[in-house]
């Protein structure tokens, strides 16, 4: 263990989601020896509500128009939204 750089596996996004859903798996087997039912069912749909609620308010907020989450040094001057010129 102790020859493992954990800093940098913490920074790897696909490590972390498979060790928590190894960490889930063990916590429900854990559970299961001493006979203690679990439905996660409904907290899985509640987890994955919030979860998409909080993509769907930040795809909200970012400019989809400049790279990163903040606006153009433009767009922050702005006092109303622009209007186009056709």
């Amino acid at each position: 263990m102790k020859n493992i750089n954990w800093k940098v596996r913490f920074k790897n996004k696909t490590w972390v989601i498979a060790m928590i859903a190894a960490l889930f798996f063990i916590v429900q087997a854990i559970l299961l020896v001493f006979n203690v039912s679990w439905d996660y069912n409904e907290l899985l749909q509640r987890l994955i509500t919030v979860i998409t609620g909080v993509f769907a308010a930040w795809g909200l907020i970012i400019d989809p128009t400049t790279a990163g989450t903040s606006d153009s040094e433009q767009a922050k001057e702005y006092t109303e939204p622009r209007k186009d010129e056709k």
